[in-house]
């Protein structure tokens, strides 16, 4: 059995690609929610996770002895356990064109991801319209993003980058809801693809439990007090 450590649904992007993926391929886990109190060394949070890898944090995919502290890593080591499973495009070029946008999720975009933080459960199209406004960096990103999205969907006819679901949209699905809680513009086409992303019904099992959540976490939205909107 798989025990997958998670952090709050409402703001844990990372967690939220595999636990989608795992979910979507029907993989049985045992999911263990570590709740954000803060990441300070001291915190509750740190202290659990420090004890189970040594990176500590989330997600974290336990297998027996073994424990991978890393998102891409995780659904890599699924792909291989569950190969009947298409979690890469089945075509070579398409698979290693799937790989490298999750490299770059992985790794890059971060202005959208600083200025954009995965909130599921607020709507915040005023902070989006002045994040969009004074930020090009931000624009850029989101420009280069939907432009490799849109270049997907036309090779594969879509309705998902590749056309069935993969590894790849299960990375992009915290963007496609940080993109629904800011309300920022992008084309007909990239927009297609969020509302069809946020469709799946792994997606909106996730979205559904983040709601529900209700735990308020004030270092997560300096932007917002408790409440408001």
């Amino acid at each position: 059995m798989f025990s997958l450590f998670i952090g709050n649904k409402n703001y844990s992007s990372w967690s939220l690609r595999p636990w989608v993926a795992m979910r979507h391929f029907g993989v049985p886990f045992s999911e263990q929610k570590v709740r954000f109190d803060s990441f300070t060394p001291d915190s509750s949070f740190k202290q659990r996770m420090n004890a189970l890898h040594s990176a500590g944090t989330v997600p974290a995919l336990q297998h027996g002895e073994l424990v991978i502290g890393d998102s891409l890593a995780i659904v890599e080591y699924l792909a291989e356990l569950y190969p009947e499973q298409a979690w890469w495009p089945r075509e070579a070029q398409a698979r290693a064109v799937a790989r490298n946008l999750c490299a770059r999720m992985h790794s890059g975009f971060n202005h959208l991801r600083r200025f954009f933080p995965m909130n599921v459960e607020a709507d915040l199209p005023k902070e989006g319209a002045l994040i969009w406004r004074d930020q090009a960096s931000v624009r850029a990103d989101v420009l280069a993003l939907t432009q490799e999205w849109e270049n997907c969907l036309q090779r594969s006819g879509g309705p998902l980058l590749f056309g069935d679901f993969s590894i790849a949209d299960a990375f992009f699905a915290p963007v496609c809801l940080r993109f629904k809680t800011y309300h920022v513009p992008i084309s007909a086409r990239a927009q297609a693809y969020v509302d069809h992303v946020l469709a799946l019904p792994a997606v909106k099992e996730w979205v559904q439990a983040a709601k529900a959540e209700q735990d308020f976490r004030d270092f997560e939205e300096p932007y917002r007090l408790q409440g408001s909107e």
